[in-house]
């Protein structure tokens, strides 16, 4: 006969069952049975078998068992029913293990981690910081004392500006030419940043003054890193200049930053006297010596022998109106010249020279002025009417009339020549008008 005495420990949440050995051979109503497979014994589980003979003959062949895990324990890489075969061997594994919960953190176990009660602490990797209880420890329930612990991202990127502070303006031109390499982020995490973004003017030509830049990167968690710099423009600039009495002054660039050029020209009626053209220096001062328009009466000679003589004495200097008729009693001479008599300013405003001529050659006499040509400069004109011909500096012929215009279309004609309307313009800057 077997005895089985059960003691239920409520405390300590197990079943401890004693049992006596068992005979090797069994007679139950009247059959006798052998055990064949080795008793099943299941460490923090129960059995529950049943055989061809009875609940008491659990490990006879064809025995099946069912093993029930206690609480805070699982079956593990086994078979929750086994049954014995006729190769005297259970037809699968069984055991009884702790059951656990998952977690992506490093830590430290006071014992395997897979078992009820195990107690483990918590660690980040650098640049992480703990959410959380540092320790857990493992409960029958298949939960975590004190919820999840999460190691989270908190700290920022680093990135670092470039060291720019400040650039000089090429020479002639008012802006610098500024470049840097793009800064890369670091991340004290997982390493892994966003692209990094420029706020600002990019690389390239900058205008003079000041101009901030900042850079920003993010990692995985969304924690921004920025910096910030500035770079400084500056032009290199002479003193300010302005053109001496009775000229006019044209510069390039910016007028008078490093590098720029400012030609000076005298106004009609007088000639320069020193350089035409002065430069800012590195160094801020101006190249070559101060220049000055005078009041120079043009000495022209009138002895030369040819027309061509007389006329290149006029070049680039001079426009020139020219005025034939065959006697001085011409009508149209007379009209004429009434009428120019009171725009001379307009004509030394337009550098405009006036040549008289009167008669038919070879007796033909002429005048710059008060001052006379002798008869025998034959030039290319119509003696035996009146005639007017226009000239430019150049010595091109630009416009012939065989009847008299007004000054003011003299004007408005001479207005239109290539070079004419750059004059205007220094003029009116200048101050010079006829009015």
């Amino acid at each position: 006969t077997v005895h089985v005495n059960k003691v239920f420990m409520f405390l300590l949440f197990f079943i401890n069952v004693q049992k006596c050995l068992k005979p090797v051979s069994l007679c139950h109503y009247g059959v006798l049975w052998t055990p064949w497979c080795a008793p099943i014994k299941v460490k923090h589980g129960d059995v529950s078998c049943r055989s061809p003979g009875g609940e008491y003959y659990g490990n006879v062949m064809g025995s099946s068992c069912k093993i029930r895990c206690k609480k805070g324990y699982e079956m593990q890489h086994g078979h929750a029913e086994v049954v014995c075969l006729a190769s005297k061997h259970w037809s699968g594994n069984y055991a009884c293990r702790g059951e656990t919960t998952t977690h992506t953190h490093t830590h430290t176990c006071t014992t395997d981690s897979s078992y009820l009660n195990s107690r483990c602490e918590f660690f980040c990797s650098p640049g992480y910081n703990l959410k959380g209880p540092n320790t857990v420890t493992c409960q029958y329930h298949k939960t975590w004392t004190s919820g999840e612990s999460i190691c989270v991202d908190v700290d920022v990127p680093v990135i670092k500006c470039p060291n720019l502070k400040e650039k000089t303006a090429e020479p002639s031109r008012l802006t610098a030419r500024v470049t840097w390499d793009t800064p890369e982020g670091k991340d004290t995490a997982d390493g892994i940043l966003t692209d990094v973004t420029l706020k600002g003017k990019p690389p390239g030509h900058f205008p003079e003054g000041l101009h901030k830049m900042s850079y920003t990167v993010y990692d995985r968690a969304g924690n921004k890193g920025s910096c910030r710099f500035s770079v400084r423009v500056r032009v290199r600039r002479c003193s300010p200049m302005t053109p001496p009495d009775n000229s006019f002054m044209k510069c390039d660039s910016d007028g008078n930053n490093y590098g720029a050029t400012c030609e000076f020209k005298c106004t009609g009626g007088y000639e320069l006297q020193g350089s035409a053209a002065r430069v800012c220096q590195y160094g801020l001062t101006w190249s070559c010596f101060i220049m000055s328009c005078h009041v120079t009466a043009m000495n022209i000679n009138v002895g030369v022998r040819t027309a061509s003589g007389l006329l290149d004495q006029f070049y680039e200097k001079r426009r020139l109106l020219i005025i034939s008729a065959p006697t001085a009693a011409n009508h149209y001479y007379r009209f004429q010249m009434t009428d120019l008599q009171h725009a001379q300013c307009g004509l030394d405003l337009r550098h405009v020279t006036m040549i008289e001529l009167v008669g038919i050659y070879p007796a033909q006499i002429g005048r710059i002025r008060h001052r006379l040509i002798p008869p025998g400069l034959l030039l290319q004109i119509s003696h035996n009417n009146f005639n007017m011909v226009m000239i430019d500096k150049q010595g091109m012929d630009r416009e012939r009339y065989t009847y008299p215009i007004t000054s003011a279309q003299i004007f408005t004609t001479i207005d239109t020549w290539q070079g004419r309307i750059d004059e205007m313009v220094q003029q009116q800057e200048a101050g010079h008008t006829c009015q």
